[in-house]
């Protein structure tokens, strides 16, 4: 193992796989081919009829339907050895290939535990207007046998999530601006780079520290970068030897982040629970009202208790201040102040705690 471990190895993944034990890895994260298909036309921007890169790279392209069944196949066979008992087996895709890929995971016996609908908050428009933009991708979280006892981070999902339950819907932004890898050229280097959000949550959701996460597609080193990122190791296979190079550049410059904030191993016991809502049905805040940042920023309160800012859209009080952040996650009721008629602010958890007051007083009268 110690040839794999926190290493991205150059290579045919099916091959590099078959010299791992079985049952050494903890989860898979799989960003096979899309067998996208898309020929050789290219698509102009209608704006100003710049060329849009689209996904005609050799790796993408099989012969037929049925060449890129047998290659599912095989990798997919290959992950399942290596994966413990109950481990995670996550792979995504688009509709060209995510349905083939879910057929071809009950077939070896993989159990089906949630479809998760990635929605692309800023997804590419489709530049032709034939059809609706395709604004989301779908994983599937699956373990290797239906008896397999894995992990699922409730708490830490439900506390990323605002102290709801997080839903199989996500809304994440595709990888734009810095976030991208570059290649010497300048552009963008490779075409279906996932962002670290969607890493980052796949991880925390249904892993542990120190766990051992392979990526048989590694690609330009997302997986990697969030599983270090995250107190996670990683294997990483992939044959393009440019994207290696980069994926490696990439992990070697990330730093582990503090998880104590974010990862929750139980059930908090918490004081009387109030939501954000309640503050508006008690009076305490008001729809349109402005809450202000420790930073200045500034975003308004909409009728259905969530929050709205011109760049970052409608949130959550903690998802919009973690975006704000550029964070996992934070503690929204830290980090908003509600501005008054009279220009003044006051903390929106000092408003928690008085309505949590008189939730306690209801309580005791009753």
């Amino acid at each position: 193992m110690d040839k794999y471990l926190n290493q991205i190895l150059t290579g045919d993944c099916v091959e590099l796989m078959r010299g791992l034990p079985d049952a050494s890895v903890d989860a898979v994260f799989a960003d096979a081919p899309y067998n996208l298909q898309l020929g050789a036309k290219t698509l102009y921007r209608p704006e100003d009829q710049t060329a849009a890169r689209a996904v005609r790279d050799a790796w993408d392209a099989f012969d037929s339907p049925a060449a890129y069944d047998e290659f599912t196949r095989q990798w997919m066979t290959e992950c399942r050895r290596v994966l413990k008992p109950g481990g995670a087996m996550w792979v995504i895709g688009s509709y060209h290939n995510i349905f083939r890929l879910g057929a071809m995971m009950q077939d070896l016996g993989f159990w089906i535990l949630n479809d998760i609908v990635w929605v692309k908050t800023n997804p590419m428009p489709n530049f032709r207007g034939t059809r609706f933009t395709n604004a989301h991708e779908t994983l599937i979280w699956a373990t290797p046998t239906k008896t397999g006892k894995y992990t699922f981070n409730y708490e830490t999902m439900k506390k990323l999530n605002g102290g709801k339950q997080m839903r199989s819907d996500w809304d994440i932004n595709i990888c734009l601006g810095d976030e991208r890898i570059k290649g010497a050229d300048g552009k963008s280097l490779h075409n279906t780079q996932k962002p670290l959000d969607l890493l980052r949550r796949v991880i925390l959701s249904s892993t542990k520290p120190g766990d051992i996460i392979l990526d048989p597609f590694m690609g330009s080193g997302t997986t990697a970068a969030a599983a270090r990122e995250l107190g996670r190791n990683f294997i990483g296979l992939e044959r393009e030897e440019s994207y290696v190079a980069a994926a490696r550049e990439r992990v070697a410059r990330v730093t582990p982040i503090d998880l104590s904030g974010i990862e929750v191993a139980a059930p908090k016991r918490e004081e009387i629970r109030v939501a954000f809502s309640e503050l508006i049905d008690a009076g305490a805040l008001y729809v349109g009202q402005t809450l202000v940042s420790p930073r200045g920023e500034r975003v308004m309160i909409t009728r259905d208790g969530q929050l709205t800012h011109s760049l970052h859209g409608k949130a959550s009080i903690h998802v919009m201040a973690a975006k704000m952040q550029r964070s996992v996650s934070f503690n929204g009721w830290d980090y908003w102040s509600a501005e008054r008629r009279d220009g003044t602010l006051v903390p929106i958890d000092e408003l928690r705690k008085y309505v949590r007051e008189i939730k306690r007083d209801m309580k005791k009268a009753a």
